[in-house]
């Protein structure tokens, strides 16, 4: 027998291989030692750019958004949502995305997939400038189901020891400026999924008018990157802490950007919840509470500014045509760890 009569083709693996190195060698920024193909990929920090530099990594998954990319046949979007999720986590930080990795893994390798995943991978690396230089994609016989696949990313980035966002710097008075997510991003999916395709009995291809899209696509909509965006102001020092909104919502995030007695208080009626939450709150009759402990509710990420810096912060995002919205401010707590108070009604 051959290793192909088990089901494991290393001819197929190696075509998808060779065409994985051509885009991703496109993502390749100074620093990058070595092509894609070794058993280890070698990034080299720019001594003369980095005095002290932190290094700050992260690793996630597209989670059950993939499903959905499965019922389209789409899948080039995925592949950006998982390295935008993870250059989001590290901006937390305050750092810039060096170097990706990612791990693909399917029952039988399909390259048309395959090129589709890594071509949205590469471009969403490009733009954010940070290179794909390495991954695993594996063929795993009777281990996921014909059409299906498993993504997972992990990222690099760094960031000069002076400029590292810290919590234990927030202050009460600090305001909270919140950026728009374009959706659900990657997290929220296995309840969205249960109401729309096991309680509603929708097709992707469904048009609902209330989201004004067919709901699919909506589904799709790829998880925003910030660092494009907020570079500028990382460099300035203008934030002393940031919240990447992704599961466990507003509730879950906000507090792990903050320092023990303090709460943050958030106008719910500050921002314009976005037609897929209001959908998916109607068709699951889902409280408030658990709204903003499972989506996002059209907030992407949630930047801690002190006061003084406030107008700075709102100049340059209008520069940049970016939308924004001042939700809310920290206040002083007694004791205990940092929570979130909300004020207001949510817009639904």
């Amino acid at each position: 027998m051959k290793y192909a009569d088990a089901g494991v083709n290393i001819t197929v693996a190696d075509q998808a291989k060779r065409r994985i190195a051509a885009m991703a060698g496109k993502t390749f920024r100074r620093g990058v030692l070595a092509p894609i193909g070794g058993f280890g990929a070698l990034f080299q920090l720019d001594r003369k750019r980095w005095r002290s530099p932190i290094l700050v990594s992260s690793a996630d998954g597209v989670g059950t958004k993939l499903k959905i990319a499965f019922a389209t046949g789409i899948h080039s979007g995925v592949g950006a949502d998982i390295l935008n999720h993870c250059v989001n986590d590290i901006l937390t930080q305050g750092a810039e995305p060096l170097f990706f990795l990612d791990y693909l893994a399917m029952g039988k390798l399909d390259t048309t997939i395959i090129e589709q995943v890594i071509d949205g991978m590469s471009r969403a690396a490009k733009r954010a400038g940070c290179s794909l230089i390495g991954g695993e994609t594996a063929e795993m016989p009777d281990f996921y189901p014909p059409g299906e696949y498993d993504l997972a990313g992990f990222i690099v980035g760094a960031v000069e020891e002076k400029m590292r966002l810290d919590p234990r710097r927030v202050r009460p008075g600090d305001a909270l400026i919140a950026l728009p997510s374009s959706g659900l991003h990657t997290n929220g999916y296995s309840l969205a999924r249960k109401l729309i395709f096991a309680e509603a009995k929708l097709k992707p291809d469904t048009y609902v008018a209330e989201v004004s899209n067919k709901i699919g696509a909506e589904l799709l909509r790829p998880h925003r990157p910030y660092w494009p965006l907020l570079k500028n102001i990382m460099a300035k020092g203008w934030v002393t802490s940031m919240a990447h909104i992704t599961g466990g919502g507003i509730t879950g995030n906000l507090p792990r950007a903050l320092p023990a007695k303090v709460q943050a208080v958030i106008d719910l009626d500050s921002w314009p919840v976005l037609p897929v939450f209001r959908y998916l709150a109607r068709l699951g009759k889902i409280e408030r509470d658990e709204l903003l402990q499972t989506f996002n509710m059209g907030v992407g990420m949630i930047l801690v500014v002190p006061a003084a810096n406030v107008s700075r912060v709102e100049s340059e995002l209008k520069r940049r045509r970016e939308k924004f919205y001042l939700i809310g401010r920290i206040e002083r707590a007694l004791r205990g760890k940092p929570r979130v108070n909300y004020t207001g009604q949510l817009g639904l």
